[in-house]
């Protein structure tokens, strides 16, 4: 398990990066409104600070007794696929509750098409629009982390 001062420290420093890569991203684009933008850019922040320690707990599951190697490998995809399923489901609980206004009443078969169907939708297009916003910063700092967890397990 990873130390609660890692994991403490880490979560936030990877909350800070992805939520700084999505400003970044916003702000050149010129996007919308700077409520938007700072909407944007906590979600990115909140969906880093719960992905670090899934990530970092899955990394050491992955490379435990292994080579560097294979803790940098297992960490880039651990804390890529955590930072991504972890934004996209807090993206998806938001547009949820945007058009819960017009779903059916809470448990009944067609609230429960509704919602997976809502959920399914936001996930996509989070893919579709989202993973643009950690690009290049996100990516920087997944290689850093990368390295940075390769060092500690030798």
């Amino acid at each position: 398990m990873p130390t609660l001062r890692t994991t403490l420290f880490g979560a936030l420093l990877w909350a800070g990066t992805m939520g700084a890569s999505a400003l970044v991203n916003l702000l050149q684009d010129n996007w919308v409104t700077p409520d938007k933008i700072r909407t944007v850019s906590l979600l990115f922040a909140g969906g880093g600070a719960l992905a670090f320690p899934v990530g970092l707990f899955a990394a050491r599951l992955v490379s435990l007794g292994r080579g560097w190697e294979v803790a940098f490998a297992a960490t880039l995809v651990g804390l890529a696929a955590a930072t991504i399923g972890l934004t996209a489901g807090l993206y998806a609980l938001q547009y949820r509750s945007y058009y819960a206004e017009w779903h059916a009443p809470a448990l009944t078969l067609e609230w429960g098409f509704q919602f997976v169907f809502t959920m399914a939708v936001a996930f996509y297009q989070f893919v579709v629009l989202g993973i643009r916003l950690y690009v290049p910063l996100g990516f920087v700092a997944l290689f850093a982390a990368g390295l940075w967890f390769a060092r500690q397990q030798r």
